[in-house]
């Protein structure tokens, strides 16, 4: 589907108005790779990093998880806390601490019971 075959003459103003209303706060997670990502021994690292983010994930506390994957973004998140919790759960986080991985946590909002397309 393309943005111009996309119908919003069914999207009302009260529709939006409602739905606006019941934005919630999150931190958006940006993920960053360091050169050190790179290296042959940073992948036992990595994988436990992957871990923990599925971990956070079951937990309902970093509901989505994004891979990147690219040389600028490793990887992107939703966290269903605010942004300074957001910031020390990522301090700990095993990539971070190895100096893998390097992080930005931006204050958002979201709709609840919005989820990524199976």
């Amino acid at each position: 589907m393309t943005t111009a075959s996309v119908d919003t003459e069914h999207i009302t103003d009260d529709y939006m108005h409602k739905r606006i209303g019941n934005a919630k706060a999150y931190s958006l997670l940006v993920l960053r790779p360091t050169p050190e990502c790179f290296a042959p021994d940073a992948r036992p690292i990595i994988w436990e990093h992957g871990r923990r983010n599925m971990a956070l994930q079951a937990a309902g506390i970093m509901p989505i998880v994004c891979p990147v994957g690219d040389d600028e973004i490793a990887g992107i998140g939703i966290f269903n806390l605010a942004a300074d919790e957001a910031r020390a759960v990522m301090a700990d986080d095993p990539g971070v601490r190895a100096g893998i991985f390097t992080f930005e946590v931006h204050p958002c909002r979201g709709f609840p019971g919005d989820a990524l397309p199976c």
